[in-house]
């Protein structure tokens, strides 16, 4: 593979100014790709994420966008658009991540999770499938272990994120033969200092320890380098914690 297996390729990732969406953002950075992100209530991460991008030689932009809203999404990708000329990857970063009692869920929690984590990418796909379509470009979901395995606190973000590994799916086979989509579902990521819970996912991980944001953005970047022919798959970024 070329040391810059992106260059001259543009990506717009949506959640792309903190955690997981800003390791993803750098990684096809480092692999060439110029890049646009979106954030909604991180605009310092935005700016400081945006220093980042500077020192890699490619264009970068970040754009405040509301992934629940059509006429926000609309604006996001004719503006990557613009700036690019062209759109060859779409990442479906943004979401958010809740637990509740299933039987104290309200009905206020349940819808938020699923604006955010499935009527977000099914939004931003539809918006940008014409474009995509142009590249013969790749689109890459960001799902979760929680849609492959029951987590009893968790229903409401479980549910969404398995609605996203079947809408995948579903793209795979309407937006063929020109764009190939594929899902990452990670399952422990690190994000903060270890904590007693952590360590007992990492006790039960094969591997022997939890994932990170960078585990996370090279199965991103690996979808997104990678054949075309391969479509339609959920790959568990989990260190084999879903054996368990």
């Amino acid at each position: 593979m070329p040391a810059l297996p992106l260059q001259g390729k543009s990506a717009l990732v949506t959640g792309g100014a903190r955690r997981i969406g800003r390791e993803i953002v750098l990684a096809l950075a480092k692999a060439g790709a110029d890049v646009a992100f979106t954030y909604r209530n991180s605009k310092d991460k935005a700016a400081s994420t945006l220093d980042e991008l500077e020192s890699l030689d490619v264009s970068a932009m970040a754009t405040e966008c509301d992934v629940r809203s059509e006429t926000s999404v609309r604006a996001t990708v004719c503006a990557a658009v613009e700036r690019f000329g062209k759109l060859d990857i779409l990442v479906n970063s943004a979401a958010i991540f809740d637990s509740a009692p299933l039987d104290s869920l309200t009905l206020e929690q349940w819808d938020a999770v699923f604006e955010t984590n499935t009527r977000g990418p099914f939004l931003v796909a539809r918006e940008a499938i014409r474009h995509l379509r142009s590249s013969h470009g790749r689109i890459i979901n960001v799902g979760s272990l929680g849609g492959i395995r029951p987590w009893a606190s968790h229903g409401h973000y479980c549910a969404s994120k398995a609605a996203l590994h079947m809408l995948t799916q579903v793209m795979a086979k309407a937006f063929a033969p020109e764009v190939s989509v594929n899902c990452v579902a990670p399952g422990w990521i690190e994000m903060e200092q270890p904590s007693e819970a952590a360590r007992r996912f990492a006790d039960k991980t094969p591997i022997g320890r939890n994932g990170t944001a960078d585990d996370v953005a090279q199965a991103v970047v690996f979808f997104a380098t990678g054949p075309g022919f391969v479509t339609g798959q959920i790959l568990a970024v989990d260190g084999g914690l879903g054996l368990a």
